[in-house]
């Protein structure tokens, strides 16, 4: 098999780390792996493997004719057979199979607004899900939705893997006591509902003011993170809550954290809520998408609906004050990631999924 994964970008976000696992996983595996970034390069790039092939596109619009003849060149020069096009760049990778029929090509839905399936765009993916041999989805809403919505053959649910980091300069220090830093690794999307998390940062304040936030994520200065700021000004948290934005030391950042904390509206399997259990974090997050097939509440952490800020101080608070009990769910989360989420597994399933339907 020669395989290419496709992202637009390589920002540290859940899709993106996961076009890169699977690149830098397939390299051990299969004859050639590579991984296209179409818009824009980031942090993760410095994560790539020596043995993975790289092209950066420096795509400038939609419709780039000059980036898909180059995407077009580097697939025939290497002989790709097939293309695996992560979440929004689905649309160009129509556009190489219309000018490259040979190839055989797969789409990997991230989609985060997963419990708000009824809003969601539709048409360029009808247009163009006919030309994809399958579709691997991050949960089973997604897995329902494709097969439902898009009438599309060859869909598989396929979990979300961790992987190790490469070397990375431990950089960032988490402000706060140390010991008593709970993180939150999420960019600033609506979904994500960092505002539950003020919430119960200002209940918090008030109980256990040694206690601190630290939202780790991509800052799109938009609204909604202007929102996140003024918030913590108004509720006097600047002492409480601290923003990092994008960080490429995820791991070093963990290592530094007792508490790992969702609070989404939206989720399917989460990139952050793997990296939770690789570092063996004791976690309180929502039940939305597949979070629940991993954590089990009161086994292996406390799981909370979403919006419901009482119930998730609660939880934080009984974490706070029984150290044992964050050890015991760090390392029962741990356990279930490694058996439930492993890398050989998850690619194992990838491998003879393609096998089938990439004929």
């Amino acid at each position: 098999m020669r395989i290419i994964q496709i992202i637009d970008s390589l920002e540290a976000g859940g899709a993106e780390r996961m076009a890169l696992h699977y690149a830098n996983a397939l390299a051990q595996q299969i004859d050639f792996s590579g991984l296209v970034v179409t818009r824009k390069e980031g942090p993760l790039l410095n994560q790539i493997e020596s043995q993975v092939s790289y092209l950066f596109l420096n795509k400038k619009r939609s419709l780039d004719f000059g980036a898909l003849m180059r995407l077009r060149s580097y697939v025939k020069k290497n002989k790709i057979t097939i293309v695996h096009a992560h979440s929004t760049s689905f649309f160009l990778g129509f556009l190489l199979k219309v000018t490259c029929p040979s190839v055989q090509l797969i789409w990997h839905d991230h989609y985060g607004d997963s419990e708000f399936l009824a809003n969601r765009p539709i048409r360029a993916l009808r247009l163009t899900i006919p030309f994809f041999n399958g579709i691997i989805a991050v949960n089973q809403n997604l897995k329902e939705w494709s097969e439902q919505k898009l009438r599309a053959r060859n869909v598989l649910f396929l979990p979300n893997f961790p992987a190790t980091e490469k070397s990375i300069v431990a950089q960032t220090v988490l402000k706060g006591k140390a010991g008593k830093q709970i993180v939150s690794l999420a960019n600033l999307r609506v979904q994500k509902d960092h505002f539950l998390v003020l919430e119960v940062a200002k209940k918090l304040k008030g109980s256990h003011p040694e206690w601190t936030f630290h939202l780790v994520g991509k800052d799109f200065e938009d609204a909604y993170s202007q929102k996140i700021k003024a918030l913590i000004s108004a509720f006097d948290l600047e002492k409480n809550v601290f923003l990092y934005g994008t960080k490429p030391d995820i791991g070093n950042i963990l290592e530094q954290a007792a508490i790992g904390i969702l609070t989404s509206q939206s989720e399917g399997l989460p990139v952050s809520l793997l990296e939770y259990g690789w570092y063996k974090k004791p976690v309180v997050v929502t039940n939305v998408g597949e979070i629940a097939s991993l954590v089990e509440n009161e086994i292996n952490g406390f799981l909370v609906g979403a919006q419901q800020s009482q119930l998730f101080y609660d939880s934080i608070v009984k974490l706070i004050q029984n150290e044992r009990l964050r050890s015991n769910f760090g390392v029962a989360l741990h356990e279930a990631v490694v058996k439930n989420n492993s890398k050989e597994a998850v690619v194992k399933q990838y491998i003879n999924w393609l096998q089938n339907c990439c004929k």
